[in-house]
């Protein structure tokens, strides 16, 4: 297994903290058919009502929802290309985080708070309120070092897991598409 250590993932903060603020680009699209399995597409439709078409979100349901169902602030799971090349290595490795987009954008809290919306091809979605953090499953593909540093408190404020996020307006998105903030 590729597992870095907490000094080696340290000396890759600087890069990450120089994504892009305003437009970026979406590097990986990954659909989850059924748990743990991995789809990579070049295109996909997002939807606000189903989120990203093809995903298991909403059959899969939440844990965060009183009954189970899927939570509507968590449909897509979006996550920093420069962070998971870092933890990851390989791109062919991405997919292995669980998260449906990958994009070259810093998604800090400072920069994209709750409520911000960005634009994606064809598509737009928002920016949800509840953390995306890092967990067992991370933790067994990446390592301990890798989830102690997406959760530290500088993981947590540079939102190095990622972000959760809704479809807000659906559309198609393409590999290569530009994703944009959108001023409200």
């Amino acid at each position: 297994m590729f597992y870095l250590t907490a000094a080696q993932l340290e000396t890759g903060l600087e890069n990450i903290r120089r994504s892009p603020t305003d437009l970026g680009n979406l590097a990986l699209i990954v659909r989850r058919p059924e748990v743990d399995q991995r789809e990579v597409v070049t295109e996909a439709l997002l939807d606000p009502v189903v989120g990203l078409v093809g995903d298991n979100w909403q059959v899969r349901g939440s844990g965060m929802t009183e009954d189970g169902s899927a939570h509507p602030e968590m449909q897509l799971n979006i996550m920093n290309t420069r962070v998971i090349s870092l933890i990851a290595g390989e791109p062919e490795r991405w997919q292995l985080a669980g998260d449906q987009l990958y994009i070259d954008l810093d998604l800090s809290e400072d920069n994209l708070p709750p409520g911000t919306r960005l634009g994606i091809g064809e598509a737009v979605i928002e920016v949800s309120p509840i953390p995306h953090r890092g967990c067992q499953k991370f933790s067994g593909r990446f390592g301990l070092d890798a989830l102690r540093f997406v959760n530290s408190e500088a993981g947590r404020s540079l939102h190095l897991r990622g972000i959760n996020a809704k479809v807000v307006s659906g559309g198609t998105i393409r590999q290569g598409d530009s994703v944009r903030k959108i001023v409200q």
